[in-house]
């Protein structure tokens, strides 16, 4: 029996065929589990290219040459029925045809997908953890805060809405801030410097001191919508700890205490009657001493004598549609104190006391709004306290002035005014000859870069003096002002100035050089560090009269 049991069973694993399913990786049974996911479904197992076999074992089963032929095999067979090349790249993979991607439209506002990272993206950086998997503590606090929400107007959110604008970056992100005071934005701001003055006397042998300064500011601008109130109040008083000391025992052309106090001020008013018309005022203050160097300073002087100028204009202004008038009346009002001399005795300065009554007007046409050309004309007369004056002469006068210009403006990086014209004065004492000269005004700003200005300015005065047969000295002053910015924090500042002073009469001429540096240092909004060094020369055409001087400043400024 068991003979004849495997002579039966030796013909049937004779007919048995070896079929893929065989090679299995499942090794616990060489059935496939039918809930494998390496078991073929019945997509793979109708598909034509999927039936090529192993040959049969059983000579018996394999096919014969006349069905060879329709044997199916992958080899050089390409399937009519598959999908054309790069179908299934989508719309970022790989195209061989290197066919042009269709890219989807957006409508009108709509927020766009970032690109998919691709050669050259930077790899994005996760926030770097420490080794028990907290944030480290050199993440600003702000990344890692609970902010409340915004709303989604405010976050640029909704479909459909307009991107924001961007806020304006500030011009000057270290200037004062100010305060309101009502209706007015006041700005408040003091210096305090210290440094060294070779020659503070302007001597022709100098002697140097030591000095400071401080210079207090104060400025309030009205916020209305009509009318408008401006007051611009700005001070200095400069202090050396010593006098200084006669060579020889003989008389200093300087004071032996040069102690020299400054106050510049004036507040403007415009009262808006309409569209076309307004009222202007304007009441001024001026404060100061003689200049250093000047031949008005007296021999022997103790102290500068201080005086003071008080003055107001009041106009009104009125729109003819493009031409503009101006008109208004001035009057000022100049004293001067006694002389204090070395010796203990007083000198009298009432003769340099006088009072002037003027006018002025100025009509200008707007040719477009950039540029807008005016002529302005002047005329004053002066009356002196006393009809003669120390030397005998008599000093009043009249005179006045007359100038053609434009103010320009070209998108902001050039605007300003400037002016030529001519000035006069006649006096009364027919040994005085007349005051006169061409009259130069400007005032110009450049900004070459955001980072540079260029700034120049000009002015002439006709000014009095007490020289003997001398009608008056004509000054021109010509300044030109670099300002850079190496970063937002520091400024540097160079500024150049030249000047002559003309005594008609007395054939005297001195010219003046002035050449500063300054570097500020802006900590904050409210605190900044000055520095300045600066050299004048006075060159004069009389003997002994040229001076040169050195002066180095340190400080602070404190401002709101």
């Amino acid at each position: 029996m068991p003979c004849l049991v495997l002579t039966a069973t030796s013909g049937l694993a004779a007919a048995q065929t070896v079929t893929p399913d065989l090679f299995s990786p499942n090794r616990q049974s060489q059935v496939i589990n039918p809930d494998s996911p390496l078991r073929r479904t019945t997509a793979e197992a109708l598909d034509p290219l999927n039936g090529l076999r192993l040959p049969d074992a059983d000579p018996a089963r394999r096919p014969s040459s006349s069905s060879s032929t329709s044997t199916t095999t992958r080899i050089g067979q390409v399937p009519t029925y598959g999908l054309p090349a790069a179908n299934g790249a989508a719309t970022s993979g790989y195209d061989s045809l290197n066919r042009k991607r269709v890219k989807p439209k957006y409508y009108p506002g709509q927020a766009k997908p970032k690109p998919p990272p691709g050669p050259g993206s930077p790899v994005p950086t996760s926030p770097p953890l420490t080794a028990a998997g907290q944030l480290r503590l050199s993440i600003p606090p702000s990344d890692t805060a609970n902010k409340p929400p915004l709303p989604p107007a405010m976050a640029g959110t909704i479909v459909g809405q307009p991107p924001r604008k961007r806020l304006k970056i500030d011009d000057d992100p270290f200037g004062a801030v100010g305060d309101y005071a009502g209706s007015f934005m006041v700005k408040t701001a003091v210096e305090v410097m210290a440094g060294y003055d070779t020659n503070p006397g302007r001597l022709n042998s100098p002697q140097g001191k030591a000095f400071y300064m401080v210079a207090p500011e104060f400025l309030a601008v009205s916020d209305w919508e009509r009318h408008a109130v401006v007051a611009d109040l700005r001070g200095s008083f400069t202090g050396y700890g010593s006098q200084l000391t006669p060579i020889d025992g003989t008389p200093l052309s300087a004071p032996l205490d040069v102690d020299r106090p400054n106050f510049t001020g004036h507040i403007d008013g415009r009262l808006d009657v309409s569209r076309d018309t307004h009222l202007l005022g304007q009441a001024r203050l001026l404060v100061s001493t003689d200049n250093p160097g000047s031949p008005n300073v007296q021999a022997g002087l103790a102290r500068y004598p201080i005086y003071t100028t008080v003055g107001g204009t009041f106009g009104i202004d009125q729109n003819f549609n493009r031409m503009q008038v101006s008109l208004g009346g001035t009057v000022d009002r100049t004293d001067y104190q006694w002389s204090k001399l070395t010796d203990g005795t007083s000198s009298s300065n009432d003769d340099r006391n006088f009072t002037q009554y003027g006018g002025v007007g100025r009509f200008s046409y707007e040719l477009n709004p950039a540029v807008k050309p005016f002529v302005e004309v002047e005329g004053d007369s002066r009356f002196h306290d006393l009809y003669l004056d120390r030397n005998g002469y008599a000093r009043n006068s009249s005179g006045g002035y007359a100038k053609i210009g434009t103010s320009f403006e070209f998108t902001r990086l050039l605007f300003g005014e400037i002016s030529i014209g001519y000035a006069a004065r006649d006096y009364v004492d027919p040994r005085l000859s007349r005051l006169e000269g061409l009259l130069t005004t400007a005032s110009l700003t450049w900004t070459a870069t955001p980072l540079t200005t260029a700034k120049f300015y000009s002015d002439t005065q006709l000014g009095e003096t007490t020289l003997p047969g001398t009608s008056g000295v004509l000054s021109r002053t010509y300044t030109v002002e670099v300002d850079h910015d190496f970063r937002r924090w520091l400024t540097g500042i160079g500024k150049f100035t030249y000047g002559t002073l003309d005594y008609q009469g007395d054939n005297r001429t001195d010219t003046i050089y002035s050449v500063s540096a300054d570097l500020i240092y802006k900590m904050t909004r409210s605190l900044w560090i000055k520095g300045t060094v600066r050299r004048d020369w006075l060159d004069s055409n009389q003997p002994g009269q040229s001076s040169a001087s050195t002066v180095v400043m340190l400080g602070v400024r404190v401002q709101n």
